[in-house]
């Protein structure tokens, strides 16, 4: 088998992650190339599969995004599948989520084009502090935490103003758990829970990204949260080579989900080398 980790063209230099899975591949005989979606020059006929692995420039280009995905599903075999990267690339599948029975975050959806009224909103609802992000983003992108009165409410009013003209936005409660016990991520291979570890902001911060000094280390999972996570996979109707749930304590104190990434997910291999292994056996699996 030939394959392709499609990655970005300014992949972060700290990205060392995925060498677990270079060496779990080469270990089982498949030769790999990381060319970068974005390149004209790319052949992807000559991969028998295309895996989305580092492509984290995406949002910034999503519609150029999913015509390069929906051309390489007709030249290859595209991993995760082009109808699940054309409904995970939009926020908006944490409604069809929350539809299907799956606890997420409050959510107020802004859409573009249209005005909002942020204070009147976080009034309607009775939050206190609220969090704002793109519908289509990723790295922390735009988002912003406020409170619902006093000057941090009018710069998030700022904030959607300049930002609503052009594309949707979520507003939400912003969940402080995040400050103090982290963020809980569940990874799954070929639809089994696989690890999970905790992100973990630096003080005072809520970006539990590298990019911004964040640290994890691998966790247990609550039966309540293992639950939740076992529920958003399954309420995906195609068959997932790889998946995160990340997942925060909601207003009421149990678990909700914040994210279901299943385009070009950190899976943390560095907790879990074996994950790594049980990836590329999926993976040559889905070929024969």
């Amino acid at each position: 088998m030939h394959l392709a980790l499609a990655t970005c063209r300014n992949l972060p230099s700290w990205e060392a992650d995925d060498r677990f899975l270079h060496d779990a591949l080469r270990a089982a005989g498949v030769s790999f190339d990381v060319p970068v979606w974005s390149d004209p020059a790319v052949d992807w006929t000559r991969y028998d599969v295309c895996l989305i692995r580092t492509t984290w420039d995406y949002q910034d280009r999503r519609e150029e995004f999913l015509v390069w995905a929906e051309r390489v599903s007709v030249e290859t075999m595209l991993l995760n599948p082009l109808p699940i990267v054309r409904w995970n690339s939009h926020k908006s599948y944490l409604r069809d989520l929350s539809v299907r029975g799956v606890a997420t975050a409050p959510t107020e959806w802004l859409l573009a084009g249209t005005r909002a009224d942020v204070a009147g909103l976080m009034a309607a609802r009775g939050w206190e502090r609220g969090f704002l992000k793109p519908a289509v983003g990723a790295t922390a992108r735009e988002t912003m935490r406020f409170e619902a009165e006093g000057e941090t409410v009018a710069a998030a009013q700022t904030h959607v103003d300049r930002l609503l003209p052009n594309e949707d936005l979520l507003l939400q409660p912003y969940l402080d758990q995040v400050e103090s016990a982290g963020e809980r991520s569940a990874i799954f291979i070929d639809g089994v829970l696989s690890h999970c570890v905790r992100k973990i902001p630096v003080p005072g911060d809520y970006r539990v990204q590298d990019d911004f000094g964040a640290s994890d280390e691998p966790v247990r999972l609550t039966a309540h949260e293992r639950d939740l996570a076992e529920r958003a996979v399954t309420a995906v109707p195609e068959p997932l080579l790889y998946a995160r749930v990340d997942m925060l304590r909601g207003l009421d104190g149990t678990p909700c989900v914040t994210e279901l990434e299943l385009i070009e997910p950190s899976l943390f291999f560095r907790h879990d080398p074996a994950a790594a292994q049980r990836l590329a056996t999926g993976l040559i699996a889905r070929t024969r």
